[in-house]
Formats: structure tokens, sequence, C-alpha cells
């Protein structure tokens, strides 16, 4: 995908005006830029050649400190626009998508399977938010500052503009160069994600099946599999991702040493003054740190342009049919006619030419072999699939020609595997009449024998009912539908005997006044067919059967007088229950209990963490060293230049221009190496961590993981072991890289100057602690609600993508699709405001450094107007905290996932317990907070009652 899809601002309006917005302030920031370099260097030539106290200085100082502000302003309203942008191009795609396949049809060929399809919607779009937060904002950046900072170095000195000149072009070649074989990995990467999620769906689908015959934990074997197959997947993307920013690094930072040693030799010889020198100094970094910061980027945003790539390839399959809208002809009084019906599967040919007619009225059973087209044929009256060579008219009219929604109103269907929804038996008969009274509801249940409470809730897929339960309660939603086309595929398997007698014995009623298409196994219900029609495998010959002649049928009143419907079995039964349409019941995050409930994440991740210990703890030395060497580089190029214009020989400073070489070179080494290492250990831990997450729901088993939405479940798996992940490399690692730099930079500056130490104590204090903690504080509150909407519209989108072949023949996926979208949109809401607390961080961040760097510089003047500073070091205590932005930038963010990973507040013991002993209960002494959907509730917090 290209950095910046044109189908991206094709199919979601925000990305355009964000875009927009962007670059207007990325080319306010250019300026400001400009502006603090030249008057930092007017500032430290000043003091130094020209003697100037603090006093004289304090026009350039204040002016300095006001454009420092302006930047921070900017840089607040960059991440504002940043956030609230990524969630809304991820609302209108989820929209659109959602939208687009329940236009094509669940069963479109040119769709991903299902479980694909779900983890595309929830965590693939997600996955945007790095793209807009992280990576576009600095791709336009990189697009508009570097061209104007090179232009002013290329006005202020032609030879270090030429330096510049020649060296950044070769940056965007190898980002595309790397890009491209890049893209190809995380498609890979991608796909494998997708596999896993699909994967760990199946599995808890089957969970029941699993663990009675004892399978369950075999499992675990397969998850770490697929999870060891995501790593390695991921690894090769980052080897060459980081290859990328390696690259650019080296070129980035050792251009930078090569313009700093040859002004530096200039000024010895006289034929550059310091300003010159020092604003280019200051300048040549900000042409190379938007490029660096975009290689470095890309990997942010990869995963969510793959998944972008997808949504995409899903949005521009064309929908299918003549684009005519004929009205539904009524299949109860005219002919539906298969004439030379072809349908292609992904193993070959399903239906081969196949000729059939379903008179008006009648009953026609339908049978074979498994895999032969049964169920197709089913899909095809459906509309949810088009033949692939010959047509289906009903009364002369091509279904492709008619009207779905019209088509779909005639049509009840009961599923070979229904899909039930949460909410209670009810609101599930009620799917295709939601204002259906309780007399009809009580009525439909009847007929179809089913002997469930009406108010008993279900959960998600039908959890809480056994299989003969889910069949009847979706033959009572077909019965009091009252279509004129029943499809009824295998209405009788999975119950008992007796349940199966009462539906046969109630069909003949059923039937009475519709055209009925009936696809079983069963004799005693082809019995009561008219006619059966045998469909054999393609190329085999298919026997034309005898007639079967059912006995004539009395007439049965419809579902509103329950009194003529066969009884059903004896059984408890519901009161009326309330007429109200189908629910989608809000999500509620249900944590799992299988650990000691005093551990936080961060322990349970440490502890999954304990054999690879030593390799996070070398990530964090080689960050260090990778940071250090950055400001190492910063503080002396800027000794070197200052030292350079008192024009000592060549010689008393070659040890400084040997060191500025070794900065810049191993500052991009040590970083390559801290990548590997760290997201290697942490992808390691986040294996083990999926698989333990499997065993725990197998010793909860599907009783209690009924109560869980897949959505849930899915998330868990994937988005929250993600997060923990994200603890180790996003978090810990860089904080304790940040932590040990920031105090190294303020003792060495504390060497040369004690004030200065504590001026630079005092911001890095302000800068790594402060701004993360106001990020955290501001968006504590915020970051809890939008963790528990997002683990709303995960849920529901699952739930629609899952349940939607049901939900569209009964005509209730615009209601659920309005409800995600109002759900989206609540998420949306609360996005926005996190969008605020999250560019808090970063002004203040900006703002810290700056502002360190106008008071050392004043506190170095008056150091060396009273003489017991060296001149040459004042250039060093004004240009070290200007380093230091890059040691503290990615701190906010990393208060931010600290947060979102926290514990559930209700996380704590009732009582004190023993080691070893089963974990207990835990209690919230007011009202349950807004649960967190992360994998820190995902194994320390147990369902409080009445939780759901």
């Amino acid at each position: 995908m290209r950095p910046l899809d044109p189908r991206l601002l094709r199919h979601a309006s925000a990305a355009r005006r964000y875009v927009v917005l962007a670059a207007a302030l990325a080319v306010a920031t250019a300026g400001l830029v400009l502006v603090a370099a030249e008057l930092l260097a007017r500032a430290v030539d000043a003091a130094f050649l020209g003697g100037a106290g603090p006093g004289a200085l304090a026009p350039l100082l204040l002016g300095l400190l006001a454009t420092v502000t302006a930047r921070a302003v900017l840089a607040w309203a960059g991440e504002v626009a940043a956030h609230r942008a990524s969630g809304d191009v991820i609302r209108q795609l989820r929209s659109r998508l959602v939208g687009h396949v329940l236009a094509l049809g669940p069963r479109h060929p040119g769709l991903p399977p299902t479980g694909e399809l779900a983890t595309l919607a929830t965590r693939g779009l997600d996955g945007l938010e790095g793209y807009f937060s992280r990576y576009l904002p600095t791709l336009l950046v990189a697009a508009t500052v570097p061209a104007a900072v090179a232009g002013r170095i290329l006005f202020a000195d032609p030879l270090s503009g030429l330096v510049v000149g020649l060296t950044v072009p070769l940056i965007p070649i190898f980002m595309i160069l790397v890009g491209l074989h890049t893209e190809r990995s995380t498609r890979r990467q991608w796909r494998t994600l997708a596999v896993l999620g699909h994967h760990f769906l199946d599995l808890v689908a089957g969970l029941d099946v699993l663990v009675a015959f004892g399978r369950a934990r075999h499992q675990s074997g397969r998850l770490h599999e697929l999870a060891e197959s995501y790593r390695r997947a991921t690894m090769r993307t980052l080897r060459v991702a980081f290859l990328s920013a390696l690259v650019l690094e080296l070129l980035a930072t050792l251009s930078v040493a090569l313009v700093a040693v040859s002004i530096g030799l200039r000024l010895v010889d006289g034929r550059l003054d310091l300003v010159t020198a020092l604003v280019v100094l200051i300048l040549a970094p900000e042409v190379y740190l938007p490029l660096r910061a975009v290689g470095a980027r890309f990997h942010d945003s990869a995963e969510g342009l793959a998944a972008a790539a997808e949504v995409f390839a899903v949005l521009e399959t064309p929908l299918t049919g003549s684009g005519r809208r004929i009205p539904a002809p009524d299949p109860s009084r005219v002919a539906v006619r298969f004439d030379g019906v072809v349908v292609e599967g992904r193993g070959g040919r399903v239906l081969d030419g196949l000729d059939l007619v379903l008179d008006p009225g009648t009953v026609l059973g339908v049978r074979g072999p498994s895999g032969s087209g049964k169920s197709t044929l089913v899909d095809l009256l459906l509309g949810l699939r088009r033949p692939d060579g010959g047509r289906v008219t009903v009364g002369g009219v091509d279904l492709a020609d008619i009207d779905p929604d019209a088509w779909t109103r005639r049509v009840a269907w009961v599923p070979q595997r229904p899909v039930l929804v949460r909410g209670t038996v009810a609101d599930n008969i009620r799917t295709g009449v939601p204002d259906a009274p309780d007399a009809r509801v009580a009525a439909a249940a009847a007929a179809a024998a089913l002997d469930v409470p009406l108010d008993r809730d279900v959960g998600e897929d039908g959890n809480g009912l056994s299989t003969g339960q889910q069949r009847r309660v979706a033959l009572a939603r077909a019965v009091l539908a009252d279509r004129p086309l029943l499809l009824l595929d295998e209405p009788t398997e999975g119950v008992d005997a007796d349940t199966e007698a009462a539906i046969v014995a109630a069909l003949p009623g059923i039937a009475a006044g519709r055209t009925v298409v009936l696809v079983s196994h069963r004799a005693e219900l082809l019995a009561a067919c008219d006619r059966v029609h045998t469909v054999d495998a393609p190329g085999n010959p298919v026997p034309v059967p005898p007639p079967v002649v059912r006995p004539p049928v009395p007439p049965t009143p419809s579902p509103e007088t329950p009194t003529a419907v066969p009884p059903a079995p004896e059984g408890p039964r519901s009161g009326p229950t309330s007429a109200s349409p189908l629910r989608w019941t809000p999500l509620r995050w249900t944590p799992l209990r299988w650990t000691p409930l005093r551990w936080t994440p961060l322990r349970w991740t440490l502890s999954a963490a304990r054999g690879r210990r030593a390799r996070l703890l070398l990530a964090a030395l080689l960050g260090a060293l990778a940071l250090g060497c950055g400001v190492a580089l910063t503080a002396t190029s800027a000794w070197l230049i200052s030292s350079a214009a008192l024009h000592p020989p060549v010689l008393a400073l070659m040890v400084a221009i040997v060191a500025v070489r070794t900065f810049g070179l191993g500052k991009g080494v040590l970083r390559y190496a801290e990548r590997l290492v760290s997201h290697d250990a942490a992808l390691r831990v986040a294996g083990a961590l999926r698989v333990r997450i499997w065993e725990a729901l197998v010793r909860l088993g599907p009783a209690a993981t009924a109560r869980l939405r897949r959505g849930e479940l899915l998330s868990r798996l994937v988005a929250d072991v993600d997060a923990q992940q994200d603890l180790l490399v996003r978090v810990l690692v860089p904080a304790a890289a940040a932590a040990a730099v920031g105090l190294g930079t303020a003792l060495g500056i504390g060497l040369l100057l004690p004030a200065a130490g504590l001026v630079v104590a005092a911001g890095v204090l302000a800068a790594g602690v402060l701004a993360p903690a106001a990020t955290a504080w501001a968006a504590h509150r915020t970051e809890r609600r939008t963790a528990a909407a997002r683990g709303e519209v995960l849920a529901g989108a699952v739930e629609l993508v899952q349940a939607a072949p049901d939900l569209i023949v009964f005509g209730a996926a615009a209601r659920f699709r309005d409800r995600l979208t109002a759900a989206d949109a609540r998420l949306g809401v609360l996005l926005r405001r996190a969008a605020t607390a999250r560019g808090l961080g970063a002004g203040i961040a900006v703002l810290t450094t700056g502002a360190t760097s106008v008071a050392a510089t004043a506190v170095g003047a008056a150091a060396v107007s009273a003489g017991t500073l060296p001149g040459p070091a004042l250039a060093v205590l004004a240009l070290t905290p200007l380093a230091l932005a890059d040691v503290v930038a990615g701190l906010p963010d990393a208060a931010v996932r600290l947060l979102t990973a926290l514990p559930n507040p209700c996380a704590r013991p009732r009582s004190p317990r023993r080691r070893g002993s089963p974990p207990t209960a835990s209690r919230c002494a007011g009202p349950a907070p807004s649960p967190t959907p992360s994998a820190a509730s995902t194994w320390t917090c147990a369902p409080a009652p009445g939780w759901r």
C-alpha cells in the first residue's frame, strides 16, 4: 500500500480533512524551527564571543521561549487532530465494510472466511490508529520541514547545503526499496494473525465437544505453533522494517557528523562565523529527523495498512445482480424453477446443471449425501448466493432481477446451524417480527415444540441452549415470520425422538398455505413431503425417486391461535414476555479468574517473561546506549564547533571529530539491535500468554465461557495480549532506557556546571515524568470508558458478521448495523475526548525540553560571564537539552499504553488466602466500574456476583 493511498481518501472523508489540517500544521512548524534555530544561535554567540550576560540576552531568550511555546501548542494540536482523525476514519471504514459485506451477502465467494472477516473489522482496522497518530503526521512533516530547513542551510552555508542535498535523496530511495519488501512481509504477517484469530474462534465454538472428548488441552500445542508462526512472520517483517530504520539512521547521523566536522574545520580557518555554524548545526538534524521518523514508524502502521488493503479489496468487490429491482412474486402462488444451475465451490463444482421445479403450495423434500449441494440449493433460494451458470426463476422472473429485500421478506429459513444472538429466547424468536405480541411468540414456540422459558437469557451464538433447543428456537422464529416460502435445513437434527415426533406432527400445520423446501436425511420427515428430490454429487447420475404422497392435511389456524397447534412436551414454560425488539445487550466485560488476584498484569507479563528477562535487560541496555549516543553526538558536535571558533590547531579537535563519527555510527547500530532483541522477547512472551488464556478457558469450561461473547474472547487473545506485549516493547524497555539516559545527561551537565545540571534534571523530570503523568491523569477516566466502548464495538461487529445470514434473511441486519453504528459513534465521542489528553502530553514534552534549553542557556551565559564556565561549554549546555526531546518523546504515549493495561480497580481478593489455595471472588464496594478490555482484566479479576 502507498504511504498515502488514494483509496483511503476516497473511502473516508475524515482522512481528507485531516491531511489538509496536518499539512498546515507542518508548514507552521517548519517556520518555527527556523526562527528557534536563529534565536538560539545568536544567543550562544552573544554570550560566548560577545560576553553578554543574561540581562542582555533577555530579548533573545524571551523570543526563543515564545517560539518554543508556539511549537508546543502546534504539537498538542497535531496530536489531537491525529487521534481524532484516526477514530473517525476507523469508524467510517468499519461502517462501510460491514455495510458492503451485508450487501454482498456473507456467502459471497469473494469474501474471506467469517473469522478472518471479524478480525479484519475489529483488530485489523484498529491497527490504523498507529498509522494516523504516528506515521501519517510524520510523513506530512517530512514532506514540508526538510525542504524548508534544507533551503535555509543552503542559503547560510552552500557547502553544508550540498552535503545535505546529496544525502537526503538517498533516504526516500531506501525507504521505497525496503518498504516494498516490508509490505509483502506484513501481508503474510496479517494473514497469520487472521488465521490465529479464526482458529481461536473455532476452538471456542467447539470447546464443549473438545472438553467432552478430552481433547481441549491438546489444542494448546496447536495454539503455540500458530503463535510461533506469527512470531516468526512478525520478526521477518521487523528485520526488514528495522533495517530500513538502520539505513536511515546511519545516513542521517553520519551526514550530521560530516556537516559538523566540515563546519568545524572551516571555523578553524576563519571561513565561517559561529552564528552561521550554530544555525547549520541546529538545523542539520531537523532535516533528517522527520525522514528518520518516517522510516522508524513505518512498522507502527504496517499492520494497519495491510488490513486497510484487505478492507479496500472487500469494498471494491462488485455487487452481483443485474441492478434491476423487480417486485418479488409470491412463491406460494407461482413456481420456482432451477434451469441448468451451476455453482462453483472452492473445492470444485458443487451443483452441475441442476434442473428442478418447486410447485407453489407444495412441500419438496431434498435429500442426498453430505457435500452434494443441498445447503447450496437453499442458499440459492435465499439469494445469499448467485449461480455461476444457469438461472433461478420465480414465476418466470430471474431471481437476480428481483429486489433482494423484497425477496427476503417472502422467505423464512431454519438453517442447519442457526446462529442466535444475545438476548432472551423471545427476543430471538422475534428476530423477523420485532413488534410481535406475546401471544404470537408463545404460539410459535408451541408450534416448534419449544420447551424452554421464553425469558431465558441466550448468550452469543446460542450459548445457554442445547443444539436441539437452538434449532427449535430457529423453527419458532421462522413460524412467527409467517412467510410464503419456508426453507427447512435439517430441522430435527440434534433433537430427541419425542421432540422430533412433535415437530413432524406440527409440520403439516406449519406448511399449510406455504411452499416448503425441507432438507433432511430423516425418512419420517421426507414421508410428510409431497415430492422428494435427490441431489447427488456432480457427475453422478441422479435417480428419480418415486413420488411420496402425503395424506391430506386438515386446515390449521395461524400461529395466532395456539389451540390448534400440537402440544409441546411438558416442561416449565415461561409466562408472556414484554414485546420488545431484538436486543443487542451492551457489553459487560467479564474478567476471568485463574490466578491469585493480587497479581497485576505487569507481574503476569513479567512472570511469563521469566525465561526472557536477560533478553529484556539486554534490550534496555542497548536502548540506553543508542539514546546516549544521540545525546553525546549533539553535545560533542556543539563542543567541537564552539572550540573551533577559537581557532585552535586541528589536532586539538581530532578526538572530538572521531567521537562525533563514532556516536553517529553507534546510534543506528545499537538502535537496530535493541529493537530486534526487545520485539523477539515480547513476541515470545505474547505466545506464552495466548496459550495460558486458552488453558484458562479450558479450566473454566464451556459453561463459564458461554457468558463471554466471541468478540470479547477474540479481543482477549489478540488485542489484549498485544497490549501486554506493548508493555514490554513500548513501555518498560523505552522507559528504562530513557530514565538511564536522562539521569546520565543531567549528571554529565552537572559536572560542567552544577546549576545547569539541576536545570537539566528538572527538565528531564518534567518531560519524562510530568508530561506522561499529566497525560495519564487527564486520560484516566476517558481511557477506561473508551476501552469498554471499544469492547462493545468489537463484540457487536463480530456478532453481526457471524450472524449475518440469519439477520439478513429475517430483515434484522439493518437494525443490528444501526446499533453497531450507534455504539461506534459513542466510541468516537470518547476517542475525541481522549485525543485532547493525548495531545496534552506531547505539548508538555515539547515545552519542557525547549524551556530547559532556554534556562540552561541563561544559566550558562551567567557562568561564562562570571568566568566559572569555559566558553565552548556554553553551546553544550544550550544544545544538549534539545537532544533530550528524542529521549522523552515517546513517554506520554507509553503512559497511556500502561494505563489501558492496568487491572480493574475491583481486582483484589476478598480475604487473604494461602499460596496455592483457589482464588476467591472479588467484589467492588460500589457500582461496578467501567470495565477495561485489556489482558489485565482477563486474568486478574474474578466476576463479582451479578456481573454478566
